[in-house]
């Protein structure tokens, strides 16, 4: 009979606050599309319901940059941001952790509200 080891865990990954999932999301987003920082903020409100401010968004984007996990390149008046190689494997990272902290809740949220649908509950968000 072999004996289950359980995964090792891992760390909370330099390149994001999870607490907010703001730099994670931020990051998220660029792996799919180059954008803008209010392309970037929409996109969010898309996830969230709520759209980030540019006092939120603006700050978030310029601590990415300083850790090169973003670039910068002006389009126009505009400044496209893109994911770097670094900010690739931070990405990796983070959705490593965010996974370990938060599938299995995940999972179990899914269940649940599939529960609710069948049972036909209208209740909204």
């Amino acid at each position: 009979m072999s004996k289950k080891t359980e995964p090792v865990p891992c760390c909370a990954p330099d390149c994001c606050d999870m607490r907010g999932l703001l730099a994670f999301q931020i990051l998220w987003e660029l792996d799919r599309e180059e954008m803008n920082g209010q392309q970037i903020a929409e996109r969010i409100e898309i996830r969230r319901g709520t759209k980030p401010t540019a006092g939120t968004i603006y700050p978030a984007l310029k601590v990415l940059k300083n850790d090169r996990l973003i670039k910068g390149r002006k389009d126009g008046r505009q400044i496209v941001y893109i994911l770097t190689a670094k900010g690739k494997k931070g990405l990796a990272e983070a959705s490593r952790y965010f996974h370990q902290a938060f599938g299995d809740i995940a999972e179990d949220v899914k269940v649940k509200v599939k529960i609710v649908v069948v049972k036909g509950d209208d209740s909204s968000c």
